[in-house]
């Protein structure tokens, strides 16, 4: 039996649990934002994940990375999330998802 639907379907709960986390200043989720980067998760089940922040003065961004460990460690098959964040490339609204950017009224 394969392992890569698993890790398939484990990375779309993975999102899932990332999209249950909001830049308090802007009404839509850090995924749909493109904030996230890059999710890798390994046969052991813990998840690296590389994002950024609108901004190195987001007011959240001493809180924002833990709040996305949390919950992700809360998907079944997660044994442990660790958040880098990064600030290369820098974060700009071309990054948006469709939904994002008519959320916001930008399309």
């Amino acid at each position: 039996m394969s392992q890569q639907p698993d890790l398939n379907a484990l990375m779309e709960k993975v999102i899932n649990a990332i999209r249950l986390c909001y830049d308090p200043e802007i009404p839509v989720n850090i995924y749909d934002l493109g904030l996230v980067y890059e999710i890798n998760i390994n046969e052991l089940g813990e998840a690296d994940i590389q994002m950024t922040l609108t901004s190195p003065a987001c007011p959240v961004a001493g809180s924002l990375p833990g709040e996305v460990e949390e919950k992700v460690e809360t998907v079944d098959g997660i044994t442990k999330a660790k958040v880098e964040v990064v600030w290369d490339p820098p974060w700009d609204p071309s990054l948006m998802s469709e939904e994002a950017k008519l959320e916001l009224g930008i399309m």
